[in-house]
């Protein structure tokens, strides 16, 4: 892939010159959904699938910028001296936004670039395409103007930051910090809270992570993302005059029962109540991982799934599609919906014998009741952010 790309470059921008080449990961998150803004675990892994980006220095402050996924599109120029949002930018407004996000820390971006890249992570499939883009500018520019002084983790908070700010889309750290801080063979159990994170080895005896897309694109800037954000905020507001908290994640299930009086709205208290109980699922996943209750492990996915879709409201029929057909299948120990909703993925805990049944059975039923395809990935899970050559 990355010969192609830098042939790509070549043929666009020209030959000589050191072309640097990038490569950030996408990721799934196995359970801990939307808990990230509200101080609580997640619990992500970094996928073999990503973005690969080949740059190279400019000595004026021209920024070019090509995707193999867009070609229609052409090349984008801009300049590092207009920094701001627009329309026009389309995709470029994710690398346009961790460049302004560097500037306004403090750090002197002296000389354009011209790069190009290609992701091999559907688009708008919640497997956090954008986040992986973030990650890997936030990796460009560290690399390239010398910046080492720049942890991974920072560049994590870069990208994380530039969505909130630049691109308007309210999202927590999880995506951002499993693409920059993945390891091959482990999810990252990350406190959001506090950003206290640990490896744990994904030891799946006989049985693989299958990432279901349901090709149904969600936009989450236009979505009610930012809306569930805000529900959660009003109603932390609301416990904080009973209970003394910082995220709603600070509760156990007991506590938020004995108190979730104090939130006005029945809609508001099922969104709170999701946040709570699901971190707690997150927290009880992590164990159970670790002492090879797959079981329950899958249990609490399935859980993790009912909640996203009763009480947090961000799943859609198609996905309860997959879902439903997922659970009904021998060898199947759990699915749910992964990512920001209302559309995307599902991610399915399978048995070996059962994966290709998995994918003939629901393919099939998909197929027949929703009118398009449903896309199937057998997950690797691999690295964070690396500088490719």
């Amino acid at each position: 892939m990355v010969k192609k790309l830098i042939e790509t470059f070549q043929n666009l921008y020209g030959c000589g010159r050191e072309i640097r080449t990038y490569f950030a990961p996408g990721r799934v998150n196995l359970i801990g959904e939307h808990t990230d803004y509200n101080g609580g675990h997640v619990f992500p892994c970094a996928l073999t699938l990503g973005t690969y980006a080949a740059v190279r220095n400019r000595e004026d402050r021209v920024l070019r910028f090509y995707s193999m996924n867009f070609e229609s599109v052409g090349i984008i120029e801009t300049s590092l001296d207009n920094l701001i949002p627009s329309e026009a930018a389309s995709w470029t407004n994710y690398p346009k936004g961790v460049m302004w996000t560097f500037e306004k820390r403090g750090y002197q971006l002296n000389h354009g670039l011209d790069i190009a890249i290609f992701g091999d992570i559907p688009n708008g499939s919640g497997l956090s395409s954008s986040a992986s883009l973030e990650v890997l500018t936030g990796l460009i520019l560290k690399d390239t103007f010398g910046f080492d002084q720049i942890s991974m983790v920072e560049i994590a908070q870069i990208g994380q930051y530039s969505e909130n700010n630049f691109n308007g889309m309210n999202c927590g750290i999880m995506d951002q910090f499993a693409s920059a801080m993945g390891k091959k063979d482990h999810a990252i159990f990350l406190d959001t809270n506090t950003l206290n994170y640990e490896y744990a080895p994904i030891k799946l005896e006989d049985a693989k992570i299958v990432i279901t897309n349901s090709k149904v694109k969600h936009s989450l800037v236009n979505s009610a993302y930012n809306q569930r954000r805000n529900e959660c905020e009003t109603a932390l507001a609301e416990l904080q005059t009973v209970v003394d908290i910082k995220g709603l994640g600070d509760l156990t299930e007991a506590e938020f029962e004995a108190h979730k009086d104090a939130i006005k709205d029945p809609v508001r208290q099922k969104r709170a109540k999701h946040a709570v109980y699901e971190n707690q699922r997150t927290i009880k996943a992590v164990k159970a991982l670790r002492s090879g209750d797959l079981v329950l492990f899958g249990q609490l996915i399935n859980a993790s799934h009912a909640s996203l879709r009763d009480d947090y409201e961000v799943s859609c029929e198609e996905i309860d599609l997959l879902v439903d057909l997922a659970q009904s299948i021998p060898g199947v120990l759990g699915s749910r919906i992964t990512g920001g909703g209302f559309g995307g993925c599902t991610v399915s805990i399978v048995k070996n014998e059962a994966v290709d049944t998995f994918i003939e059975k629901i393919g099939k039923t998909y197929m027949e009741k929703i009118g398009h395809e449903a896309e199937f990935y057998v997950a690797a899970v691999g690295d964070g952010a690396k500088v490719l050559s």
